[in-house]
């Protein structure tokens, strides 16, 4: 009796590992959506508007933007002469659908005014931001006084603004009150920090002192 049994229960168990193969082998197995298939093939847009003063510059520098864009990224773009903006659409073929937001985001630092050969780092790595602000979110100045937190944080010729990039390994756009800042996430912090420092009245010496501290951390 007890040999039939356990040759019963053995039966048994057999049966069911059996049915969990087969089980198994009959689950469906599904292919990854392709991108246009995630918005149920309908192509994805994005607009960027073009300011009057970079019009000309997208018009002679429109052939190192277009060539990236279309043939790298593989996101279709245009240029809106009547409504002066930019267009990107998603193609069959873009292998991501965040390609079209980096071509979006690269498109638009150039229209702040970061060179071809900076914003085009937007394209090619994860972890880089624009960051913009102006000097009145820091601190309210008028006349003569904001003429000269322009002038500090620029420097002669430039050079403190050159001596910020090179150490925190950003790169920035003083456009009238407004600051761009290109680069990543903690290195647009301490580029920041240095540059509210100088609008709210610090020395340049001292915060050199500081980005000195600092790059050697970053490094």
């Amino acid at each position: 009796m007890e040999v039939d049994s356990c040759a019963a229960a053995v039966r048994h168990s057999a049966g069911v590992m059996a049915v969990n193969a087969a089980g198994s082998s009959e689950r469906p197995r599904f292919e990854p959506l392709m991108p246009n298939e995630m918005s149920g093939g309908r192509p994805q847009y994005r607009k960027v508007q073009v300011p009057s003063h970079r019009f000309a510059p997208l018009k002679r520098c429109w052939l190192e933007i277009y060539t990236p864009v279309y043939e790298h990224m593989k996101v279709d773009i245009r240029m809106n002469l009547k409504a002066r903006r930019v267009e990107l659409k998603t193609r069959q073929d873009t292998p991501d659908v965040s390609n079209l937001q980096k071509c979006a985001d690269f498109v638009h630092a150039f229209m702040l005014g970061f060179d071809i050969a900076d914003a085009v780092a937007l394209l090619r790595l994860d972890d880089l931001y624009v960051d913009s602000f102006e000097i009145k979110d820091v601190k309210t100045l008028r006349g003569e006084h904001l003429s000269r937190a322009i002038g500090r944080l620029s420097g002669k010729g430039g050079k403190t603004k050159y001596a910020i990039e090179n150490s925190t390994r950003t790169r920035i756009v003083i456009a009238d009150t407004k600051i761009h800042i290109l680069g990543s996430f903690v290195n647009i912090k301490v580029a920041r920090d240095s540059l509210c420092s100088l609008i709210l009245g610090s020395p340049a010496g001292k915060v050199y002192s500081k980005l000195r501290a600092v790059s050697v951390r970053l490094a």
